[in-house]
């Protein structure tokens, strides 16, 4: 097997070039002694170094509904819906003036991003995430993300940060998904009633002996190392390692990024593009059909090219951008299918035309590629 074929170590942090990191409640806020400015200010320090080595990160912050609990003076978090919205809207502004304090010392801008289930279920608002949040890093921003627990309930909630980490780690693509907790990271048994428990240093996201070790959440966090076990299951599905880590070991941060052995590893079972390109190839619902040239057709089986509008000759089906399609030859015989950049209406007056028109023809260019070749498999 290739070296760019092996599912990813240990090594995959020390060659990251996007990294989420997702820091918990427990941590933000001192145990619930409200917002713990000096911690937060640490871990800014140690993002915008890693920024000012070329690496993108983004962050998603829990703390929101924890630090407002703490400024309106209530003793314990409350059950009531409504309750734990009106915390979330008075603790995010906090939080997000925090965030953009620490990282003003460094000349870095952030930005607040507030989601939900729906905004990444529904796929054009997730294509809208994916590119909001894309030219944000473009832009060398420091994106800070949480889950909009001021209008979320229970039906559409993510139900912890831990899995929006995972889920931001697909959108971005992300090399690793960094989990900071209030524990050194995964043990083979609670480390707060066993003393022989042991540091699990790595092992697979998959492996189901590990389900069997992981535990429940504490008093202000929803995530448990049960739901940091599935958020790195998540994070595998496109070949992303998962760390979790003791937030407060000095520089945990710049230390993994560094090659030091911290925390608990947990690998993907196939590298980032295999582990895309299985996705791809698994997905069964196409909405359309593209017939491709012979020219095409050779440059996608034998080059691994991007699909261009200049060598298809036809289209059918009532696709979005973002939506999958199938590839055939004139014969109609299966040659790949992937996500397309372009929907029906403007992809039928682009065909077999060079990309450079693009612009001239529709207004606007998406992107030069019908179909990127990352996102395209041949079948």
């Amino acid at each position: 097997m290739a070296d760019n074929e092996r599912a990813p170590g240990r090594e995959a942090l020390t060659h990251a070039k996007r990294v989420v990191v997702k820091i918990g409640s427990s941590l933000l806020t001192n145990d619930g002694r409200g917002l713990d400015d000096q911690a937060i200010g640490g871990w800014v320090d140690q993002v915008a170094a890693l920024h000012a080595q070329g690496l993108d990160v983004v962050l998603v912050s829990s703390g929101a509904v924890a630090a407002g609990i703490v400024r309106l003076g209530w003793l314990s978090r409350p059950s009531a819906v409504h309750e734990l919205q009106a915390a979330a809207a008075v603790g995010q502004n906090g939080l997000t003036e925090c965030y953009e304090g620490h990282f003003g010392r460094h000349g870095l801008l952030t930005a607040q991003i507030l989601l939900t289930h729906d905004d990444l279920s529904n796929r054009k608002r997730y294509l809208n995430a994916r590119s909001a949040l894309r030219t944000l890093v473009d832009l060398r921003v420091v994106p800070v993300i949480n889950e909009n627990d001021t209008v979320v309930t229970d039906e559409i909630r993510f139900g912890d940060n831990d899995t929006l980490g995972a889920l931001v780690a697909n959108l971005l693509e992300a090399d690793a998904l960094v989990i900071l907790t209030d524990q050194e990271g995964l043990f083979d048994a609670d480390p707060r009633y066993h003393d022989d428990a042991r540091l699990i240093s790595e092992g697979r996201a998959d492996d189901p002996a590990l389900a069997a070790m992981a535990g429940g959440g504490g008093a202000l966090g929803r995530g448990g190392m049960a739901t940091k076990l599935r958020a790195a299951q998540l994070a595998s599905r496109s070949g992303a390692v998962t760390v979790i880590a003791g937030g407060r070991e000095p520089g945990v941060l710049t230390r993994l990024i560094g090659g030091a052995r911290l925390g608990t590893l947990l690998r993907p079972e196939q590298a980032p593009m295999a582990a895309r390109k299985r996705w791809l190839a698994g997905q069964l619902q196409v909405r359309g059909r593209l017939v491709l040239d012979a020219g095409a057709v050779r440059v996608l089986r034998d080059q691994g090219s991007s699909l261009l509008p200049v060598g298809v000759k036809s289209l059918s089906g009532d696709f979005v951008r973002g939506e999958m399609v199938l590839c055939v030859d004139e014969h109609g015989k299966r040659v790949a299918k992937g996500l397309v950049n372009y929907g029906a209406d403007d992809a039928v007056k682009i065909l077999g035309r060079p990309s450079h028109q693009i612009e001239s023809i529709l207004g606007y260019i998406e992107a030069p590629e019908l179909i990127h070749r990352d996102n395209l498999v041949v079948l």
